[in-house]
């Protein structure tokens, strides 16, 4: 009998949408991991890393963690940074010493929406607010931690397992009757959270590093997501109302523009209308199975590569 144990693959961010995506797929996948907590590892803390690689062992390490909240982050700088910034160059630092792979996220939001063509890996990053500016900084920090790390960009999450992504809220307001206010001149990249997973596992698993910008295939305004998500469920699209983003009040200024293209992604994700067919199909029905999309994504993203 062999009693070996697969090394796990070791997953940050067990509350956020992210980090719960990943442990889902992964199930699916029949990739070992473990999935922690903040309790259970804190990476901003070099103690707590130090002593979770020490006791999992792990081949890998997928950092889903961090501050998530934009507008707050403009009152909360240092707790932005600390678990942004700090976090991600302690765990660059701690995985590149045990020759651990790294994968952990950025944001569309490291740019400033000044250009009006998709943004690139090698654009230049100039953010415009303290979320931004953590992300920017942790890119710089974990390169020059680790050059084996892979750093993924992505942009305006929808998914049918989180209840408070800007789809499913959109559905929710507009089900009761009431009107969903959306920006209308900020444009975006939306990504399906399933799509991403897949795909970011699929580069991890082949030893990609550096940057890397994934998103569905599309180019469409906060505005007109929330009229289509509205379309496609059979509810009032009139009830959307357009917003310019200086009318919403935002504490955190948003670039106008911040569509994400790519040098070495192009084509890894479906297209945004066939990510919404899927979510809509999923969210539906009311269970979502991705057994039968994981080897789906993969083989797409094994041929947009080798193509």
């Amino acid at each position: 009998m062999n009693n070996t144990v697969a090394q796990p693959l070791l997953i940050t961010g067990a509350n956020g949408t992210l980090g719960r995506a990943f442990a889902r797929l992964c199930e699916l996948r029949g990739i070992a991991y473990r999935l922690l907590s903040r309790a259970e590892m804190d990476i901003a803390s070099e103690e707590n890393v130090a002593s979770a690689l020490t006791k999992f062992e792990p081949w890998a390490v997928i950092n889903a963690a961090g501050y998530v909240r934009v507008d707050d982050a403009e009152s909360e700088p240092e707790k932005c940074f600390r678990e942004n910034t700090e976090g991600a160059r302690i765990l660059a630092r701690h995985c590149a010493a045990r020759d651990v792979k790294l994968l952990t996220f950025s944001s569309d939001l490291v740019f400033d929406g000044s250009q009006k063509h998709p943004y690139l890996e090698s654009s230049p990053m100039r953010p415009l607010n303290v979320y931004g500016r953590s992300k920017a900084d942790a890119e710089r920090y974990v390169l020059d931690e680790s050059t084996a790390a892979l750093i993924i960009r992505t942009s305006a999450f929808f998914s049918p397992w989180d209840d408070y992504n800007f789809v499913t809220v959109a559905i929710r307001e507009l089900s009761v009757g009431r009107e969903f206010v959306a920006a209308s001149d900020s444009i975006v990249s939306p990504t399906y959270v399933p799509d991403l997973v897949n795909a970011s596992l699929d580069l991890l698993i082949d030893n990609e590093r550096g940057i890397w910008h994934l998103a569905n295939t599309g180019v469409i305004s906060w505005y007109e997501l929330a009229r289509q998500a509205a379309a496609r469920s059979g509810l009032d699209a009139a009830r959307v109302v357009p917003r310019t983003t200086a009318e919403l009040g935002l504490a955190a200024a948003r670039p106008a523009y911040s569509v994400l293209g790519s040098e070495r992604s192009a084509g890894l994700l479906p297209t945004l209308e066939d990510a919404l067919e899927r979510y809509f199909v999923a969210t539906h029905r009311h269970y979502v199975s991705e057994t039968e999309h994981a080897p789906a994504a993969t083989a797409m993203v094994r041929a947009a590569r080798a193509g």
